[in-house]
């Protein structure tokens, strides 16, 4: 049987306008509280396993959800910390990342004299 794409709806950007830049880290660091293995203050496989319904992605493997784990994990410990979550989410997040992508392309112009994104 052929499993469903992951549907993800992109909620960071509408939580940033609402909540403010520390709101949203607020919210950022709640959730990975939510997730993480209480004694190793870390978002492990199986932390993420365990609360994957909560993110209502109960539907993924183990394969996804290790690959999740991998996509953020920076120092390579096999686990997330609370910045590696939180630079994950971030970076998910298309459209918030829109305006700094922006920005760059400009500065990037404005003294290459070519944008970053061409």
């Amino acid at each position: 049987m052929a499993q469903r794409p992951v549907e993800f709806e992109d909620f960071l950007p509408v939580m940033a306008d609402k909540l403010g830049e520390e709101g949203l880290m607020e919210e950022l660091c709640n959730g990975f509280r939510l997730l993480m293995d209480p004694r190793r203050e870390l978002i492990t496989f199986d932390s993420l396993k365990r609360n994957s319904a909560l993110l209502g992605l109960e539907g993924l493997g183990d394969d996804e959800l290790r690959g999740m784990l991998m996509e953020g994990d920076l120092d390579g410990d096999g686990a997330l910390n609370e910045k590696e979550f939180c630079v994950l989410m971030v970076r998910l997040s298309p459209e918030l990342m829109e305006g700094p992508r922006r920005w760059l392309d400009e500065g990037f112009r404005q003294v290459f004299g070519v944008g970053f994104m061409s």
